[in-house]
């Protein structure tokens, strides 16, 4: 762990490590030969006035003030050391970028000092030492190897924006610093600046080991796959080092970088998005406008025009504008400018947008969330957009749930995993109900006595309304298939399975779907019936009326029958279907197909949703885990699929995409081998529980594995 308190001290404690190593070299190697075109020197007067520097304003002092300030400047191949013959001399980080600009464009290294008749200085750098000892010495890495990038982030604030970059920086990624001020790193990690995603290929485990060790106030050392700004790839080997302030904390993060080519033949990026518009507006920021209006007449061209976004009152831009946009939007508007950055990050701000986005049903569900409050609504929101905190881990319960059995239905409510219902030994149906309280210190199974139980059932849905409710619908009993409708207030003293006579039911049938709406109506969908028939059809009970009625979604078209498919609600009354074991003709094969069905509709009608060819489409399957996530987006894994596909294989698809895509996901952590659809229970929102332990036997509930979408 470095001793390093700041800014300042890092860099004070680097150059006099290497005014140590310079003393002794007083002119040029004999064997290196000048050329003129390998220097090129600013203006006498440049080191000898004030620097407004980021938005810092930095003194220089006269560079006969027993101080000279060469500037570090970097290019591809090439090494720069500062060199002072002064002893007592001092550099300031912020005037060492700044200050005495000195190019190099060869193989060796030097300092032209006006005050020292033209002196040269060199230095060469090794193969060996770029290489074997290039994470042996954070300073090593900085002045010994090839040019490197310097990245300086606040780490009091939880996205670690960027505060300063170096000139090697700039040059290497083609970003600069005006464009990543403010943003975190992890847009590297993006081809181009108009991507949207995190690349594949960047290695998501070396992601996450940096982020543990940014929580932790550890240092990282890694490499990691970047892109420069015009998408071409670079192997960015990474020194991160905590700097703490005087009482302890971490305040900044350094990042010495090494950037590399990277052997990676990606194609072209698209010439489109390169192509500047004829019809660009231009940002301006407040300090800029006094010198942008005096030269407008004459100098600007006429294509450029003032925007007025920037004139409007904070409020305005908050409630009006900021607001109405999607998280992604709205994190990529505090890149803009310094204003439109300190705008973005206010939590009451964040939880708009998420309502705005998202819906208040959703909104609340994760406001009640353990975790949700520490982690802030913006940061919330990225990690729900990015999933870049997605992790498996294993959890061992207490208690017991006996006797043991399969094929029951779990459900969350609120923190709580409930359990209803099952096939015992000898197809022995179960009607007893156990609650898991994951919120407890050490969590455990037990059962719970409730009056009135249900007929003992398996292949039945159980589903959570109004925040507490339960809702066992349909199923296979003792004298056959049910149709039939109990609730459960888990919430009332004396808990009471209540049943619900609605009126013109559904046929009775097991493997079904169901999903519910606005916190009160449930939606049934196909299944099983009599002498193995599939279903396809669709009803909808309202459970908050006085006499709840049975209402069957008509349809000019279906999809094929099947059971054992999945519901998944988005953008408040849309449903999409997806897998199941499906009717084809006179067979019956498990289907990776889509559907959606907008019931807020007039004439609702099933679509077939179409993906995108070139997306990772999951394999067919039946009985799997569908999460709907904020923004329109269902994560599918597990289930029976044919083959060797691994059950803990994430897919993502937007299904409020133009063209929607599959896309897989790589997620770190202790996986399970099997994960099943009726045994796996989604909680808040940002997390998915399964049951059934390491081998998938359901029996086995005392080993759970839980999917957290968010480090919460």
């Amino acid at each position: 762990m470095s001793d390093w308190k700041n800014v300042d001290d890092m860099v004070a404690c680097l150059i006099d490590e290497e005014e140590d190593d310079e003393e002794d070299d007083d002119g040029a190697h004999d064997d290196d030969v000048y050329h003129p075109h390998l220097y090129r020197k600013c203006d006498e007067d440049d080191a000898c006035h004030s620097h407004q520097y980021h938005g810092a304003h930095v003194d220089v002092g006269a560079r006969n003030d027993n101080a000279c300030f060469p500037r570090l400047y970097h290019h591809y191949g090439a090494q720069v050391h500062a060199h002072n013959d002064d002893d007592d001399a001092h550099l300031d980080p912020k005037v060492a970028a700044d200050v005495g600009v000195y190019n190099t464009f060869g193989a060796h290294v030097g300092v032209y000092d006006e005050d020292e008749h033209n002196s040269l200085e060199y230095a060469q750098v090794s193969e060996q030492d770029e290489e074997v000892g290039l994470f042996s010495n954070p300073t090593e890495m900085l002045f010994r190897s090839s040019p490197c990038g310097l990245v300086v982030t606040d780490a009091l604030d939880p996205d670690q924006p960027i505060i300063y970059v170096n000139v090697v920086f700039e040059m290497v990624t083609g970003y600069k610093a005006e464009e990543v001020l403010g943003r975190n790193c992890r847009f590297l990690q993006y081809r181009g600046p108009f991507a949207k995603r995190r690349h594949p290929l960047v290695d998501t485990t070396v992601v996450r080991k940096m982020q543990k060790c940014l929580e932790s106030g550890l240092e990282f050392r890694g490499e990691l796959l970047n892109f420069r700004k015009d998408g071409t790839p670079l192997v960015n080997r990474l020194c991160l080092t905590p700097i703490h302030s005087d009482d302890g904390t971490v305040s900044h993060v350094i990042g010495i970088q090494v950037f590399m080519e990277a052997n990676i033949d990606l194609g072209p990026v698209s010439c489109s998005l390169w192509k500047e518009s004829l019809h660009t507006a231009e940002w301006y920021t407040e300090e800029s406008l006094p010198h942008r209006e005096k030269v407008a007449a004459s100098d600007q061209p006429s294509r450029h025009h003032r925007c007025g976004l920037l004139d409007l009152s904070d409020e305005v831009l908050a409630q009006k504008i900021l607001a109405q946009l999607s998280p992604r939007d709205v994190a990529s508007i505090g890149s803009v400018c310094t204003r439109l950055f300190q705008l973005t990050k206010n939590e009451d701000l964040w939880k708009i947008v998420c309502q705005n986005a998202w819906g208040v049903e959703t909104t609340s569900i994760l406001e009640v969330v353990p975790g949700t409050k520490r982690l802030g609504w913006g940061r919330l929101a990225r990690e729900l957009t990015s999933l870049e905190g997605a992790a498996w881990r294993k959890i061992v319960v207490g208690g017991a749930v006996e006797p043991s059995r399969c094929n029951f239905s779990a459900c969350a409510v609120g923190n709580r995993l409930v359990l209803f219902g099952g096939e015992g030994i000898n197809m022995q149906p179960m009607n007893d109900t156990f609650v898991l309280d994951l919120g407890a210190p050490a969590p455990e199974w037990r059962h719970m006595h409730v009056s009135s139980p249900p007929p003992g059932r398996w292949g039945h849905t159980l589903s959570c309304l109004n925040g507490s409710w339960l809702v066992v619908f349909g199923g296979c009993g003792r004298e056959g298939l049910l149709n039939d409708v109990f609730v459960l207030d888990l919430d009332a003293q004396q808990p009471v399975w209540r049943e619900v006579a609605g009126g013109a039911p559904p046929l009775p049938r097991s493997w079904h779907s169901s999903c519910t709406l606005d916190g009160s109506k449930l939606l049934v969908s196909g299944g099983c019936a009599d002498s193995g028939v599939l279903l396809s059809d669709t009803f909808l009970l309202d459970l908050t009326m006085d006499k709840p009625m049975w209402k069957e979604i008509l349809v000019s078209w279906s999809p094929p029958s099947r059971l054992g498919h999945s519901l998944s609600v988005y953008e408040g009354r849309k449903i999409l279907m997806f897998g199941g074991f499906a009717k084809s003709g006179s067979l019956k094969l498990r289907s990776s197909d889509v559907y959606t069905i907008d019931l807020g509709e007039d004439e609702p009608n099933w679509k077939h949703l179409s993906s995108n060819p070139g997306g990772s489409v999951p394999p067919p399957r039946l009985d799997h885990v569908a999460v709907s996530l904020p923004g329109g987006r269902v994560l599918i894994f597990g289930g029976s699929v044919a083959g060797l596909h691994s059950a803990s294989q994430l897919y993502l698809l937007d299904a409020t995409e133009e063209k929607p895509t599959w896309r897989r996901l790589d997620v770190p952590g202790q996986k399970p081998k099997f994960a099943w659809g009726h045994s796996t229970c989604v909680v808040g929102g940002t997390r998915a529980v399964v049951l059934g332990g390491e081998t998938g036997e359901e029996w086995i509930l005392n080993e759970l594995h839980e999917l957290s979408l968010a480090t919460m």
